[in-house]
């Protein structure tokens, strides 16, 4: 087993599927060169420029000509070069790339793989820092994984790979190369839509995912430490499908939840899995659900101080914990 980054881990991912699978190619901008994150470095010479395509700076076009492969058999790799720019691309994901198997009454498959680095807390500005998991999400027909562990990111990309319609693959860039994890030297993939249980407890459910999850498995180590409280850590790794039955059954040992999530509070994804745990567990809780979040500000200011100011991190999520334990 080898110690990898996160985004040694994508890297690894896509080379083992294009060399498992001729029909994988990978196409974006300045791939060729390696990515701005160097996340296809190497490509270019290992596979040539026929399936580590460079192009324009036009993502509706990246998108759609991704669709359009896979009706011929290609099994593209989409690379968004940050999420932010992906609303170009919005009408071909949502109108064509989700609906096309519906629409032909499962006649077409569209097998694309779309990745997208996404997310704050690199004083990257509001052009490069956003949160666009809730808008996906919303849309039956995609996938839709929030990656932020090389072991997850290899897996599930993998998975996205190898799955007969679209999936968005959310890479955490600020995790890219934050952590190095041991990973198998075999081949292996992730079940998309299963959240993981990243730290045991009994007093308190947190539900997470992206970057959040190290944040929060700071502040449950935090409490446990400092006030005896013990956390449960889940990280649903997929908000499209989402383990609901993973969540609720914490819930129900634990009697209470605490949901947090990077994007801004009202409409963010962490919304949705509240709603859930209000309505299908209201049995089971002891306490309000509890949402931590961004506020509602544009992602992210450029300035370091206000950009830590308004994002989640373990000193809020601390303070959340302790006052849900104190009801």
């Amino acid at each position: 087993m080898a110690e990898k980054t996160m985004l040694e881990a994508v890297h690894d991912a896509m080379f083992e599927e294009m060399k498992r699978d001729e029909r994988v190619i990978v196409m974006g901008e300045d791939v060729g060169e390696g990515g701005v994150f160097r996340a296809t470095e190497g490509f270019v010479a290992e596979f040539g420029p026929n399936r580590c395509v460079d192009t324009p700076l036009a993502e509706a076009a990246i998108v759609g000509v991704a669709i359009g492969a896979s009706l011929n058999g290609i099994l593209p790799i989409a690379e968004i070069q940050f999420a932010d720019f992906s609303h170009p691309a919005f009408d071909q994901l949502v109108s064509e790339a989700a609906r096309l198997y519906y629409r032909s009454n499962g006649t077409w498959n569209c097998p694309i793989t779309v990745r997208m680095p996404y997310g704050a807390g690199i004083h990257g500005g509001p052009y490069h820092s956003q949160s666009v998991e809730a808008f996906y999400a919303h849309v039956p027909g995609l996938k839709v994984v929030c990656v932020a562990t090389p072991h997850d990111a290899k897996g599930l990309l993998k998975s996205a790979v190898r799955d007969p319609n679209p999936v968005i693959v959310l890479e955490h860039k600020k995790a890219y190369r934050l952590y190095r994890q041991e990973l198998p030297d075999e081949d292996y993939t992730i079940p998309i839509g299963v959240a993981e249980l990243k730290r045991e407890g009994s007093d308190i459910s947190l539900i997470t995912y992206g970057m959040m999850m190290h944040h929060s498995l700071k502040a449950a180590e935090t409490v446990h430490e400092q006030d005896g409280v013990s956390v449960e850590v889940i990280d649903l790794r997929s908000v499209s499908p989402w383990d609901k039955a993973r969540v609720l059954e914490s819930v129900k040992k634990t009697g209470k939840a605490l949901v947090v999530y990077e994007d801004n509070f009202t409409g963010g994804f962490g919304a949705e899995v509240a709603a859930t745990i209000a309505q299908d567990g209201f049995d089971y809780l002891d306490g309000p659900v509890t949402r931590l979040a961004s506020p509602d500000v544009p992602i992210a200011p450029f300035a370091g101080e206000l950009e830590d100011f308004i994002l989640p991190n373990p000193e809020k999520i601390t303070t959340a914990i302790r006052k849900l334990a104190s009801y």
